[in-house]
């Protein structure tokens, strides 16, 4: 029997494709975004001792209450938003799954979304199985939003704007002028906005992360998605969370109910643990991300990559073009094969390859990692 695919022009995603061949060839691997050490050990003890004190059955659709209370207090303290807990926050299987939920419940057929390219591969199938259209703008130069190109798309027909900031790949960030633009721009649209947070607090150089829940008004047509995952080392833990006003809120949990309904158990009441006896973690990671980021960068500076500038993110964009000229994913499988080093091509993320020839390396790495795959990069010479 024949099924007609809902996503004819979409496969099996770059990060699982370069994971696997990374495994295939025993390589390093610099490509999936995913720390190689541990969380925290506090998690790990609280975890176990939630399963053992019976935190095993479902959690409350909308997430553990004492979860979403310490959310609601550290969203509070970091960006001055006043949420109530019960009404604002939803608890999600990850991040993926509340940006799904969220592309879900706002785009109906014919609607228009917009997103900047490069972008997380995730967005454009979700907005397609909605019977919408994706409208991809490219970033400038310095990875920023190229506001008049953002003002002259809107039309009647834009539903969602999907903004991902510290972005992924390049690890640009906003700034507070760039909160007042966008406020400007669709304060007198239809449009909603999908921010997507996961690495609100991995900035670095004495920046700080512009959440939309920083701003009043554009807090009130906002989904805001962020991650326990990225900001824990714990990513195979698949924990996020949504904040939305409450009337969105609720339409949100309408569909989230139904994707997963709720999320592990003992697992939130860990997070719950952390949030309150250790509130101020947090504050440790762009210390402790830049100091990978700096050694990153001071390694690699005898090869033949150009690096650009990181702002936020676990990740490192490098252009190869003295090395090569050929496209991204043909290179970044070559790598693999005779460098034994796994790297995410940057042309899955656009719909028009990028100009530069661009590859993306995770820098959450332990250091020995981190020493052997530069090693092994700074070997290679131009073909």
């Amino acid at each position: 029997m024949h099924l007609d695919s809902k996503l004819p022009r979409v496969g099996t995603t770059i990060f699982t494709v370069m994971s696997r061949l990374a495994e295939q060839h025993r390589a390093l691997n610099l490509g999936q975004g995913f720390p190689d050490f541990e969380p925290p050990p506090a998690f790990a003890e609280a975890l176990q001792r939630h399963v053992r004190d019976g935190k095993n059955q479902y959690a409350p659709m909308a997430g553990v209450p004492r979860l979403r209370q310490q959310l609601a207090h550290k969203l509070s303290r970091d960006y001055g938003a006043p949420l109530d807990p019960e009404s604002y926050i939803t608890v999600t299987d990850g991040a993926t799954e509340g940006l799904f939920d969220t592309i879900t419940a706002v785009v109906r057929s014919g609607d228009e979304v917009i997103v900047f390219d490069p972008c997380y591969d995730s967005y454009e199938p979700a907005v397609l199985l909605q019977g919408g259209r994706v409208l991809h703008l490219p970033l400038n130069p310095e990875f920023g939003i190229d506001w008049q190109r953002l003002a002259s798309a809107l039309s009647p027909r834009t539903r969602l704007i999907i903004l991902n900031f510290p972005h992924n790949p390049s690890g640009a960030v906003l700034s507070p002028e760039d909160l007042e633009t966008l406020a400007r721009i669709v304060r007198d649209t239809r449009a909603f906005l999908l921010s997507d947070e996961v690495y609100e607090h991995i900035v670095y150089d004495g920046r700080e992360h512009q959440s939309l829940l920083r701003h009043p008004e554009l807090r009130e047509r906002s989904f805001v998605v962020g991650s326990f995952g990225k900001t824990y080392h714990a990513t195979g833990w698949k924990v996020g969370w949504v904040v939305a006003p409450p009337q969105l809120t609720t339409e949100l949990r309408k569909v989230h109910q139904f994707v997963t309904f709720s999320t592990s158990t003992a697992a939130q009441h860990a997070f719950a643990d952390v949030l309150e006896q250790q509130p101020g973690l947090v504050h440790e990671l762009p210390g402790f991300y830049q100091q990978r980021r700096d050694r990153f960068r001071q390694l690699l500076a005898g090869s033949h990559f150009r690096l650009l500038p990181v702002a936020g993110t676990y990740f490192q964009l490098a252009d190869y073009s003295a090395l090569s000229s050929e496209p991204d994913l043909e290179y970044t499988r070559r790598l693999v094969v005779e460098a034994g080093v796994a790297t995410i091509p940057v042309s899955p993320f656009c719909e028009t390859p990028p100009a530069q020839r661009l590859l993306r390396f995770c820098f959450a790495k332990s250091d020995s990692t981190l020493e052997h795959a530069a090693a092994r990069l700074c070997e290679l010479r131009p073909a």
